[in-house]
């Protein structure tokens, strides 16, 4: 006997602990999941839905012409208004990328100038470019063939990191070890 209302105070209290804990305890927010706007839902999709509504009230005859002219240009007005700020948004995105892009380029590019510069010299120092012998100097310092007529480069210009004379059919600079464009 003793043992079953043992039983029974252990289950009221686990039922009411069941019942009392959700009041008791806070309750721990959740952010709701990113869902995007509806496009009505929007200050332009809200204006092109009323030309269309005024458009179909106006073919009904629930709406006089003069109504009519005064609400389409009402609605017009706004969505012009939603239109621009929605391009604006958009291209302040594109010019955010943009910069973004370019800044990461021209990094990489510094990064590079860097890596290729001969060894004990300054950034400042320029790099020596591959050489054509009709069109002079070349600004890619590891191309084969010269970008403006087409011509194979001279086989034995310098290494682009050290400096050192590269041999014809090298794949490897013998300076610094560095591959060399085949």
């Amino acid at each position: 006997m003793l043992g079953e209302a043992l039983a029974a105070v252990l289950v009221a209290m686990v039922a009411l602990w069941l019942v009392l804990d959700p009041l008791l305890r806070p309750r721990i927010s959740r952010s709701a999941a990113y869902e995007p706007l509806d496009p009505e839902e929007t200050s332009k999709g809200i204006a092109l839905a009323a030309l269309k509504e005024i458009e179909f009230d106006r073919e009904t005859g629930k709406l006089s012409d003069a109504d009519y002219e005064l609400l389409k240009t009402k609605y017009t007005a706004e969505a012009v208004e939603a239109l621009r700020e929605e391009q604006g948004a958009v291209s302040n995105d594109i010019e955010a990328l943009i910069a973004a892009k370019l800044r990461a380029l021209r990094s990489a590019s510094a990064a590079t100038s860097l890596d290729s510069a001969p060894l004990g010299s300054s950034q400042s120092t320029s790099v020596s470019a591959s050489a054509c012998g009709g069109c002079g100097p070349r600004p890619e310092p590891d191309a084969i063939f010269c970008s403006s007529c087409g011509g194979r480069l001279a086989a034995n210009a310098p290494c682009s990191r050290c400096g050192a004379a590269l041999l014809p059919g090298s794949r490897f600079c013998e300076g610094c070890g560095r591959p060399v464009a085949a």
